[in-house]
């Protein structure tokens, strides 16, 4: 719009649209339209057709979407080197990862064989490598030990009064809380996959999984030191566990077992230079080197020829069967102890694995379903429970592999599938003498990429300081509050962060930028103008319950109007006016009073009785009621006439001895426009002490303005409330917003919305918002057109001119 210098108005360039006129031009659809009832959804859900039912097949087995146009030329070669580069690491982090499970090895190696063969067939992405993780291996073991520990499982030796764990009895029992943990979380994630629940991993931002990772991998390192030291610490479960075990291996140093800290030694100082040197060659590699399992291998046959654990008694591995075992169902009746610690595997896991599936796929161009992946992995977790599997989810550092290594599609799973199994079948009595320190360095040096995430402190605190209380907070419930406690901990309170941030949010004062339709902070952008008579109120976030009262502060604040104070001010004002006309009409009364008793002492004395017009003698008392004072010469004529019966009339002929029947003059009204209210008044009326004769207001109470009062000025004219962030409202914040209504217009300022989303009309309708005092003409389609609104319909002559800097035009554009 343009701004007139002659007429001192604004030039509108077009048409102002506010919601009324908006539904008129695009014809917004009902809500009943846009939102079907639920038996129409019902009925929708429910009907069959070809097309969905071919989609629902192939979103449900995604295999019998990419399997008929898998290319074996294109992608098979690519895909068998990826897979048995996958294989052979799954060897040795299964077996390794098992320990932190306190699971015997060969359970590690089950792990690694079939939820990975199930994942192929119900899974979306081509890249990550399901089984064993560090994480969630911890996780199960601190179920395991916690349900069963070392001392439900002492036996006595005939006369040997010392107690010995019967290992093969604790390890047997411990298999079955695993796999009853392990199918009750893969459940859990199906059920939630089912509903559509994917969206819950996001719940767990990346800094809250970071931080949980890595003290995670602290309660892993802590595990792993009896076997680094060859210590036998006492087992400690709950809060703090990690504490006092620690506090235990230091205890036991002394008792360090030096040929199992050699062998851990010389296995960490080999991994990590192997390690380092591959990363080096990395480039000129086509494959990585499988340095673990050359560190097995070469730790077997060492331990083999050199027999460590029959000469310097060093932990092995011990027996390890060939085979697979049959499939058996979970104790049931274990459920109920290990609920809580499923749907914690189950978050977590899924989380992982949907964190590393997106990366991938949006590396390489494909979807992942986030519902889909949460039933892939659950069903992951159901079957592998069944043969003694626990809980799984996709590894970093053998997703990294299996892509680096040019792996396709899932068919790269087969393939370290099949490794996996020759090896459970042939090769696995070959590892017997496989020492548990060398597996204990091998977790030991895989964790070093989780404590590199120690330095997202340093850019956290750069970045986002809440972030950086978010993942303090993670770190240390995590690490005192044991695993499962410390992610429920972590989840409350980064979504308290979430709560604090919305009841906190930047409010706002928009202004004008000059010569477009931009309005952005003032205090923010020096170039930005305040309209005059207008204030433009925006808030950061959307206005529900949890902020509604804070909002309605700062709205208050920062139009500079005390409402509070200045609507109990003006009802106080209201009230003392109220009783000066009290005061008032009851001096009147009182005077009236007065002259009607001398009226009537005059006629006694005097014999004749002139009878006066009672229009004409009630006329000046009805402006006296009316105004509340009595002229001097009203009260000098009154005086005069006080022989007079004005208030009297006689009703039958005066006789002879002078005496005839007087009545006071009845009818009239209560406004003073007669006078036969006067007979009515002769019973009690009290004085009232202290009043002043000059203290008379109207009798009839206008509404009193503030600006008339002169105890506060403004020129605010129009309030424009920026409801564009708010993406819902409820009742509460509905309720806030019409007594915003109400209270402004209390101090004549007009209330206008702007760029509500279609969706918050609807619930301003569903609530009822709108009525005869507040209209959809009151909404705006945007900030500018209830800007031009306000303009047009107030006066804008005392409208200054906004020009730019460097702008010599005559007229500017809003």
């Amino acid at each position: 719009m343009d701004y007139s210098r002659r007429s001192g108005k604004y030039r509108v360039e077009r048409e102002v649209l506010d919601e009324h006129r908006l539904e008129e031009l695009t014809q917004r659809k009902t809500y009943s339209d846009c939102h079907p009832s639920v038996s129409e959804q019902l009925k929708r859900s429910l009907r069959c057709t070809l097309p969905k039912l071919k989609h629902a097949v192939l979103s449900s087995l995604p295999i019998l979407y990419w399997l008929p146009k898998y290319s074996i030329w294109d992608y098979g070669m690519p895909d068998l080197i990826s897979g048995i580069s996958v294989g052979i690491m799954h060897l040795p982090q299964g077996m390794a990862y098992a320990l932190l499970a306190s699971l015997p090895p060969v359970f590690g190696l089950y792990t690694s064989l079939f939820p990975p063969f199930i994942y192929i067939f119900f899974g979306t992405s081509r890249h990550i490598s399901i089984g064993t993780f560090t994480v969630l291996s911890i996780m199960v073991g601190s179920v395991t030990e916690r349900l069963a520990p070392d001392m439900n499982f002492l036996i006595t030796n005939g006369t040997n009064t010392t107690a010995e764990v019967d290992i093969a009895a604790r390890d047997s029992y411990r298999v079955q809380v695993a796999a009853a943990t392990t199918v009750l979380g893969g459940l859990i994630q199906v059920v939630l996959g089912m509903v559509k629940f994917g969206f819950v991993g996001t719940y767990l931002s990346e800094p809250l999984v970071r931080a949980y990772t890595t003290a995670a991998a602290a309660h892993a390192v802590v595990a792993q030191l009896k076997y680094i030291f060859g210590v036998s610490p006492t087992r400690v479960s709950g809060p703090l566990s990690l504490v006092y075990t620690l506090k235990d291996v230091c205890s036991l140093l002394p008792q360090t077992h030096l040929p199992t800290l050699v062998v851990s030694a010389v296995s960490m100082v080999f991994l990590i230079a192997a390690k380092e040197l591959n990363s080096y060659l990395s480039p000129k590699l086509p494959v990585p080197v499988p340095v673990e399992l050359i560190t097995i291998v070469a730790g077997t046959l060492i331990s083999s020829y050199a027999s460590l654990n029959s000469n310097y008694t060093v932990p092995v591995v011990g027996e390890i069967p060939s085979g697979l075992r049959p499939p058996s169902v979970p104790d049931e009746s274990l459920f109920g102890e290990v609920i809580g610690d499923a749907f914690a595997l189950a978050i977590v896991g899924y989380a992982i694995s949907i964190s590393l599936g997106k990366t991938f796929a949006l590396k390489h161009g494909y979807k992942v379903d986030s519902n889909q992946e949460l039933v892939a992995l659950g069903l992951s977790n159901t079957v592998g429970g069944f043969f003694q599997c626990y809980s799984v989810c996709p590894s970093m550092s053998r997703s990294l592999i299996q892509e680096t290594t040019g792996g396709k599609t899932q068919m790269a799973g087969v393939a370290s599938a099949l490794v996996v199994l020759v090896t459970i079948l042939k090769l696995g009595p070959l590892f017997q003498e496989l020492p548990k320190a060398i597996l204990a360095a091998i977790v030991f040096v895989n964790l070093k990429g989780m404590f590199k995430q120690y330095s997202d402190i340093a850019s956290l605190w750069k970045r986002s300081k809440i972030d950086l209380v978010v993942w303090l907070v993670t770190w240390v419930s995590t690490m005192l509050f044991n695993l499962d406690l410390g992610l429920a901990a972590s989840i409350t309170f980064a979504l308290l962060t979430v709560i604090f941030r919305t009841q906190m949010p930047t409010y706002s004062v928009l202004g004008n930028v000059p010569g477009t339709e931009l309005y952005v902070d003032i205090e923010t952008h020096r170039e930005a103008r305040e309209i005059p008579g207008v204030t433009i109120f925006r808030s950061s976030a959307t206005v529900y319950f949890a902020n509604a009262e804070l909002y309605l502060e700062a709205l208050k604040e920062k139009s500079g109007l005390d409402i509070s104070k200045m609507i109990i001010y003006k009802r106080r004002q209201e009230a003392k006016q109220k009783r000066r006309e009290r005061r008032a009409e009851r001096r009147a009364m009182r005077r009236a009073k007065r002259e009607v008793r001398r009226a009537q002492r005059a006629v006694k004395k005097t014999p004749a009785t002139p009878v006066f017009s009672v229009e004409e003698e009630a006329r000046p008392w009805g402006d006296i009621c009316m105004d509340g004072n009595v002229s001097d010469t009203e009260e000098q004529d009154w005086t005069d006439r006080e022989n007079g019966t004005v208030f009297v009339i006689p009703t039958t002929p005066q006789t002879p001895d002078g005496k005839g029947r007087w009545e006071y003059l009845k009818g009239g009204d209560p406004d003073c426009t007669s006078l036969g209210w006067m007979s009515e008044l002769q019973d009690g009326d009290t004085t009232t002490l202290g009043s002043s004769s000059d203290d008379t207001l109207s009798r009839d109470l206008e509404r009193v303005s503030l600006g008339s009062l002169g105890k506060w000025t403004w020129d605010i004219h129009s309030l424009i409330i920026d409801l564009c962030t708010a993406n819902f409202i409820d009742t509460v914040a509905i309720k806030t917003i019409k007594n915003i209504f109400q209270d402004f217009s209390e101090i004549d300022v007009n209330i206008y919305l702007a760029g509500c989303q279609a969706s918050v009309v609807e619930q301003l309708e569903r609530g009822d918002f709108f009525s005869k005092t507040i209209t959809k003409r009151h909404l705006f389609a945007s900030v500018h057109d209830a800007v031009l609104y306000c303009l047009n319909h107030h006066g804008a002559t005392t409208i200054p001119r906004f020009e730019p800097s460097g702008d010599t035009h005559g007229s500017t554009k809003l």
